[in-house]
């Protein structure tokens, strides 16, 4: 009798400890599907394993073998010193990023440039021509931050060295051509109008007297900010998109950090010229007609020099500017034709999802 009572203890321990556990486990699979928003919510022992579950989701992939405690998920560009404590590296963090994609051959203008920004914009210089030691007798070029890779453009630049978390100590991004004329352009004004005007995209006027430009892009002369315009019949079917609205040039854009936080992931990584990504920079900005906007009373001249073509190569039958050009050209057929294939996927995938087939 003994025996058999012990026997029958024992399988109900089994018993009750297989129950236990395979509840545990629903309740595990349970809370990964449903995804509580509330730690706090539920039984101690719910609790517990939704909170064991959300720290190994919180941890960067590759770190499972790290103390949690350990991990440094963030990064910046502020330089530091080679010597004394960290805690005193940084006496003054700059507001404010300014990339310039240079070569040698513009350093005069883009010196102008640099001097219309004060302390408050930490000055980034992208060398597509491998000239960097010549920069050093500016006063500034010490300060700055120097990028050097031979025949890159500005948005090849943007991709590498601009992610989002890197960026984001900085309120706005100004990712600009090495060819401006800025005798009227204040840079302090700028940011004053860009904000009082709610601008999460934004450029200076350009001079309409000056090159080819879009209509949005071009100074008017009786306003501080224009947020549209009227182009040539049929070009806008939508006077709120582009580019009637809603659209700035790939030239001079100015981004909020929220902007660039989504504009970043639309930046394709193998097409480097950035044509037709101002068409779309208007899908990173809810009611984009009122936040994407030309800064009419702070202006710019586009010289239009075309320095970085120069860079590419070609053959007897293609000289080397139309070589660059037609590659922009393709690249933009590539990128209108991901946008569109990218966007009937998903209107396909929010059918199925009405639907309930997924």
């Amino acid at each position: 009798m003994v025996p058999a009572f012990f026997g029958m203890l024992l399988g109900i321990a089994i018993g009750v400890s297989f129950m236990r556990f395979g509840a545990m486990s629903n309740m595990n699979v349970f809370l990964n599907q449903q995804q509580l928003a509330d730690a706090k919510v539920g039984p101690p022992e719910q609790v517990a394993v939704k909170d064991a579950d959300a720290c190994l989701e919180a941890r960067p992939l590759g770190t499972e073998s790290i103390p949690q405690d350990i991990i440094a998920p963030q990064s910046d560009l502020y330089p530091r010193r080679l010597w004394g404590k960290p805690e005193e590296d940084l006496q003054h963090k700059p507001k404010y990023l300014l990339t310039l994609t240079v070569g040698l051959k513009q350093k005069g203008f883009v010196n102008q440039c640099v001097k219309k920004f004060s302390k408050e914009w930490q000055i980034l210089l992208f060398h597509y021509d491998g000239h960097v030691n010549e920069w050093d007798d500016l006063e500034w070029s010490a300060s700055a931050i120097h990028v050097s890779t031979h025949r890159q453009a500005k948005w090849w630049y943007a991709k590498r060295f601009l992610h989002p978390d890197i960026v984001d100590p900085y309120e706005y991004i100004f990712i600009w051509d090495e060819d401006l004329d800025v005798e009227h352009f204040d840079a302090e004004k700028y940011m004053e109008l860009i904000k009082r005007h709610g601008l999460e995209i934004s450029q200076p006027g350009l001079d309409p007297s000056q090159g080819l430009t879009w209509q949005m892009t071009k100074r008017l002369g009786n306003s501080e900010v224009h947020k549209e315009t009227v182009e040539q019949p049929g070009w806008c079917p939508d006077p709120h998109n582009p580019p009637c609205a809603g659209f700035v040039e790939i030239m001079a854009p100015v981004f909020s950090r929220k902007a660039w936080r989504c504009i970043w992931y639309i930046i394709q990584n193998d097409l480097v010229h950035g044509w037709g990504l101002d068409f779309s920079l208007r899908r990173c900005v809810q009611m984009a007609h009122e936040k994407i906007g030309v800064v009419d009373a702070q202006w710019v001249r586009h010289r239009v020099i075309p320095s970085l073509g120069e860079q590419g190569e070609s053959d007897t039958s293609n000289p080397v500017g139309q070589a660059v050009r037609d590659r922009c050209k393709y690249e933009w057929g590539l990128y209108t034709e991901r946008w569109k294939l990218a966007d009937e996927k998903q209107k396909l995938e929010n059918e199925a999802k009405e639907n309930g087939k997924i």
